[in-house]
């Protein structure tokens, strides 16, 4: 949190200095050099400004001759010289957007816009983004204080632990999975708003609801359940089993409104210091899997985090916690957190017994063919037993199918039965004559299939 101070643009320039740090000593045209160039431009870091992963080792080279030339101002990014000016709008169609916003500040930009283009010449078009950053640098885009429209922000913070946890997803470095190819990550945390405490954090493959749902059974379990959870309206916040869960345990969702960033305020920052000094840090090892990923991240928290000074806080997160934790919530002994946190989905029973399940096909009591049934599964752990249940009651776990041992099964026969039943007293009294010259069929029979 020492980078609070530091504007955007120093923010720039020293990143592109840590790139260079090591090499500004090198003799110029050294084959070292050129070696250590081309590493740093294979490896992804975190660039402030941007959504890149990687520096060109052309770049790399600009910036180190720039340094060795002018020092550390060299790095310092350029400023625009036409800043606050669009660079495709003629200055009659600037001044005449300027105009109308001055003179209606209550308009938003395509309003700005509607009015304007019957009296520009044809062809040049307006757009949205181009408008805005137009008004927004004459300083038009500014809502007033006392606007009725305008959003009151304040600082808040609860009194104690758990009181409220926020969570949220930040895109994440890229890991090697198998077949050697590199995938995206997706880093899932949650964050007490008093005590600043990371309950749990871990990089994930994706940012379903599934992944969501183990880690917040681990945050659960590590630091207790919170009386409100605050996440924002992504689709793994929006679903049903999140909103089910919570309800069980009797947590509070809360959905940030929307386009308001500024509300989840405390884990977008923790976000901003995770990209400056945990992401820059990591080995390219630590990037070699998830599960690597995931140990260097919760060394960083465990043992740098929570144990440093807070700016905010006035001390660690950790001695915060231990002053206002005493009403936190800890699941009770009996309380299964397993199979409360199972997901449910409804099938329905195939004639042959079997329902299908992300690919894997289940055989299940023959009772319940062509009615409905309940599900429930953990999709964090394939291939584990499947729960059935039907009218909201449990009736079996569900055995994998095994078509192969199905061949040797003895069926039964109820259409033999049904036709006993309907026969007349007299003939059902009577043995039925054995059929001349009868096969008898042992292991599979296509009668009885």
């Amino acid at each position: 949190m020492q980078d609070d101070h530091l504007d955007p643009a120093n923010q720039v320039a020293l990143f592109r200095y840590g790139l260079i740090a090591d090499l500004i000593h090198l003799p110029a045209g050294s084959k070292g050099l050129y070696r250590l160039i081309r590493e740093k431009a294979e490896k992804s870091s975190s660039i402030p400004g941007t959504s890149r992963t990687r520096v060109a080792p052309e770049t790399i080279r600009d910036r180190l001759k720039k340094y060795r030339k002018s020092g550390f101002d060299a790095l310092l990014p350029k400023e625009r010289n036409d800043k606050g000016r669009p660079r495709r709008l003629p200055p009659e169609v600037a001044d005449l957007l300027t105009a109308t916003k001055e003179e209606r500040p209550e308009l938003s930009v395509r309003q700005v816009i509607a009015p304007a283009s019957a009296k520009i010449p044809a062809g040049i078009r307006l757009a949205p983004s181009t408008v805005h950053g137009l008004l927004a640098g004459k300083g038009l885009m500014k809502k007033k204080a006392d606007d009725p429209d305008g959003k009151d922000h304040r600082r808040f913070s609860y009194p104690f632990a758990g009181d409220l946890v926020m969570c949220d997803v930040m895109h994440g470095p890229t890991v090697r999975t198998a077949g050697n190819r590199r995938r995206k990550t997706y880093l899932i945390a949650f964050i007490d708003d008093a005590a600043r405490v990371i309950p749990f954090a871990a990089f994930a493959m994706s940012e379903s609801t599934a992944d969501f749902m183990v880690v917040f059974k681990q945050a659960i379990m590590r630091r207790g359940i919170p009386l409100r959870l605050f996440v924002d309206n992504g689709a793994a916040f929006r679903s049903r089993h999140p909103a089910l869960v919570c309800a069980k345990l009797g947590i509070t969702l809360i959905h940030a409104r929307a386009y308001h960033a500024q509300a989840k305020g405390k884990i977008e920052r923790w976000f901003r210091t995770v990209r400056l000094q945990f992401m820059p840090l990591l080995a390219p090892a630590d990037t070699e899997s998830l599960e690597a990923l995931n140990r260097a991240l919760w060394s960083y928290v465990e043992m740098e985090y929570h144990r440093s000074h807070h700016r905010i806080l006035g001390e660690t997160p950790l001695d915060r916690r231990a002053m206002v934790g005493r009403k936190v919530r800890l699941p009770e002994p009996g309380l299964d957190l397993d199979d409360l946190f199972l997901f449910e989905t409804k099938r329905k029973v195939h004639k042959d017994r079997t329902v299908s399940l992300g690919g894997q096909v289940d055989e299940v009591d023959a009772a319940l063919v062509d009615e409905t049934v309940t599900l429930r599964y953990d999709p964090a752990e394939p291939g584990e037993p499947v729960q059935v249940c039907h009218n909201g009651r449990f009736v079996h776990t569900a055995t994998l199918l095994d078509a192969y041992a199905n061949c040797f099964v003895k069926r039964n026969r109820p259409t033999l039965a049904l036709e006993v039943a309907t026969k007349p007293q007299h003939q059902q009294d009577e043995p039925a004559p054995a059929p001349k010259h009868a096969v008898t069929f042992t292991g599979f029979s296509p009668e009885n299939s």
